[in-house]
């Protein structure tokens, strides 16, 4: 199978009379862009406003981040989600580089939304501070959640995935400035010198906790919370065969954006056929109960041991409960003589001192830190705010709070800020472009 995504380099996005994209440009028309979005009934009212790296802006609270896209041939972006139920993983794909689609609360937030800045200290906790980000700026008609902390954002999330598809179709007839291949040959029909090489699987686990459907990530437009791990190319997560959902503390989400760029698979990829045989992805679960937890994690075992995998990287959506699913399955691949690493963020506690899973083994000795979802992160006031400042401390917002004994409001009178990293959208960027370091005292 072959997925071949040409990519379209942005170098700036305006206003204008109609939308196209041209000499790097991507031009907007406005009214039209929010006719399309208000065809969903349930979006109340909408504005689109650009924030670009550098200006002095903060965004909150956003819920969704997507890649403008769009198949060449004319199948939907996301199966299920904005169209029909079709095969992902091969074909041709236009992608918008440099810029991201956000859904944006134009006052409500929830648990699982976060904050972006677009200049001074904040802008480097997360990577869209470094895009151009084209954001949608909505209300709904909601109100069975909309004083309720945990929020599905039903209706901006599939906004945001529909208008990403919108944006892409700028670029499907033109032809692209560069093409990335990737490829995925059957593991049971490979060279010898490829098969000569380690064996290398990645085990992904997606948020997919909540029993009431609508929270969990989706994959082919299908609630994760009936998913058990099951063998995928790797092709399918980069092709939008998966979606985000609106549960996890947002430092430690897998926005959409994320799985469509997936830099642990795309480093796998670089290394397929060099150091190592990338032989897929096991896309495993996080479940709630323990039975479930070890159900999952013998189905994963059994599917890498006849793989015939000798190396595994596991990487979670998540932490606290998910840890003991996270640790599970490190342990069960180590029974059956699979070196594994891990790849999670933390929870240390605002002081770093606390345990920082809830589970831990001995078996787990190669484990990656992408940060510590505790840590206390001040900012000062930001010039304009798309969005809602004061949803960060009234919402329910992860990270934030509407008063403390000690630290106050998470938001100040003059429009600071304090918060934990909880609530930085992506902010630990654990797919893998996470470029925090130890600190040493």
């Amino acid at each position: 199978m072959k997925l071949e995504i040409g990519n379209f380099y942005v170098k700036d996005v305006v206003f204008g009379d109609k939308t196209f994209f041209e000499n790097g440009i991507l031009t907007i028309n406005k009214k039209e862009a929010c006719k399309f979005i208000l065809q969903d009934e349930h979006i109340t009212e909408v504005d689109i406003e650009i924030a670009k790296p550098g200006e002095d802006v903060r965004i909150v609270p956003i819920k969704e981040a997507v890649e403008p896209r769009v198949r060449v041939d004319g199948r939907t972006l996301f199966p299920g989600v904005t169209g029909d139920i079709v095969p992902c993983g091969e074909g041709k794909l236009h992608a918008l580089k440099g810029v991201s689609v956000l859904g944006v609360g134009m006052h409500w937030g929830s648990f699982g939304d976060g904050l972006i800045d677009m200049c001074g200290e904040g802008q480097k906790y997360t990577i869209f501070g470094q895009l151009i980000n084209i954001c949608i700026v909505a209300d709904t008609d909601e109100e069975f959640e909309r004083h309720e902390q945990q929020k599905k954002n039903h209706a901006i999330r599939w906004a945001t995935h529909k208008f990403a598809e919108y944006l892409g179709k700028t670029v499907k007839k033109l032809n692209p400035e560069e093409t990335e291949v990737f490829e995925f040959d059957p593991v049971l029909n490979r060279s010898e010198k490829i098969n000569s090489l380690p064996k290398v699987v990645l085990v992904m686990q997606p948020q997919s906790q909540m029993e009431e459907m609508g929270y969990n990530d989706l994959i082919y437009g299908w609630d994760m919370n009936h998913f058990v791990p099951t063998f995928m190319n790797p092709c399918e997560v980069l092709d939008g065969a998966i979606i985000s959902g609106s549960f996890m503390p947002c430092s430690s989400k897998w926005s959409t954006y994320d799985f469509q760029n997936f830099p642990t698979i795309r480093e796998l990829y670089k290394e397929h056929g060099k150091t190592i045989n990338f032989v897929g992805v096991i896309m495993s679960n996080l479940n709630v109960a323990l039975d479930q937890k070890e159900r999952s994690a013998i189905i994963m075992s059994n599917i890498a041991k006849y793989l015939g995998a000798e190396a595994a990287i596991v990487t979670e959506e998540g932490y606290g409960n998910p840890d003991t699913d996270y640790i599970r399955c490190i342990v069960a691949l180590e029974d059956i003589g699979v070196k594994t690493v891990g790849i999670s963020n933390e929870c240390t506690g605002r002081d770093g001192a606390s345990q920082p899973l809830v589970v831990l083994d001995e078996k787990a000795n190669a484990l990656v830190s992408s940060g510590n979802v505790s840590e206390l992160i001040k900012l000062p006031p930001r010039k304009k705010v798309i969005g809602e400042l004061e949803a960060l401390a009234r919402d329910g917002l992860s990270g934030g709070w509407p008063f403390d004994e000690i630290l106050g409001s998470s938001v100040k009178e003059d429009g600071s800020i304090i918060m934990e990293n909880n609530a930085m959208f992506c902010g630990d960027a654990i797919a893998g472009w996470s470029v925090k370091t130890m600190k040493e005292f």
